[in-house]
């Protein structure tokens, strides 16, 4: 794997919401700001976690749109753009492009999934369309497709552009350990996922960086830099103690997440259109965990 590549806490805001349902530019906005002040690598958006399936085309476009012009240039900023097919994912990818966006980062398509000749002219077209380095995000089904070390080393051969891994298949240690021996310098840098929850590991094994939900983006970033420095017992002491919520997060995904959001003045509502609730014994649970990290937050 080369070392000059782009590496640590790629962050992925919420797709904030008004209580009605619209969307909220100025929470994306404020999200934004807060992980560029904070430190944040680059900025990825918008993926699973925030909610990209649940928003419309045009509303996919315009927080692209939304999220190009607050990065600002100050840090890299990825643009999600999935498609059910190839020409949807063209289409998104062609907009991240116009857009100003710095790369692309793309799962197969998710509903009906295409032989492995469809998922080279998939990610060949997206390349093409997008003219800036793509990430392909590798999950497990029946989400994702499984795609094996060997297969990925025959897409960052081929295909231009195509230089950094997503890895999302468990177990995740193993995953980047067999990515980075068999694709080597052709790999510009793997990222896990998971919001972090196995960093550390992944870090020892020779992860590049992670791609979060953004509530946590300053203890990552103070984590990551820790480790970065030589301190990996401080860094493990960090992430010992925000483990028990990302924990939660793992259970709950993006209510968890706004919740964590509108506590630290972030977001103006909770309001998600993805399927989740928090009860009377989450938000306690999550007053007591969340005193354990609240000295490491950016004020």
């Amino acid at each position: 794997m080369r070392s000059d590549g782009w590496h640590g806490i790629f962050t992925i805001p919420q797709t904030s919401f008004t209580e009605d349902g619209a969307l909220d530019e100025e929470g994306l906005r404020r999200q934004i700001d807060f992980c560029v002040e904070v430190g944040a690598h680059g900025v990825v958006y918008p993926v699973m976690v925030s909610e990209f399936w649940l928003l419309s085309d045009d509303e996919r476009k315009r927080v692209v749109d939304v999220a190009v012009e607050q990065v600002d240039g100050r840090i890299p900023m990825i643009a999600g753009v999935a498609g059910v097919s190839t020409e949807v994912a063209v289409t998104f990818s062609c907009h991240a492009r116009e857009a100003g966006a710095d790369g692309a980062i793309a799962l197969p398509p998710y509903v009906l999934k295409p032989g492995l000749d469809g998922l080279v002219d998939y990610y060949r077209q997206v390349s093409k369309a997008v003219g800036n380095p793509v990430f392909i995000q590798n999950f497990d089904p029946p989400l994702g497709s499984s795609l094996s070390p060997a297969f990925i080393r025959e897409l960052l051969l081929d295909i231009p552009h195509v230089k950094y891994i997503k890895e999302e298949m468990m177990p995740a240690g193993h995953s980047v350990t067999a990515l980075l021996e068999t694709c080597g310098d052709e790999l510009h840098g793997v990222f896990t996922g998971f919001g972090g929850r196995w960093f550390i590991d992944e870090l020892n094994r020779g992860a590049s960086g992670t791609m979060p939900a953004c509530e946590f983006t300053d203890v990552l970033v103070r984590l990551y830099e820790r480790y970065r420095s030589g301190d990996v017992e401080g860094a493990r002491e960090i992430h010992n103690r925000l483990l028990p919520l990302i924990n939660i997060e793992s259970l709950h995904g993006v209510i968890f997440c706004k919740e964590i959001l509108k506590r630290r003045g972030l977001i103006a509502s909770t309001y998600t259109r993805a399927p989740g609730k928090l009860d009377r014994h989450d938000l306690a649970e999550i007053d007591r965990l969340i005193r354990d990290v609240g000295e490491l937050f950016h004020a």
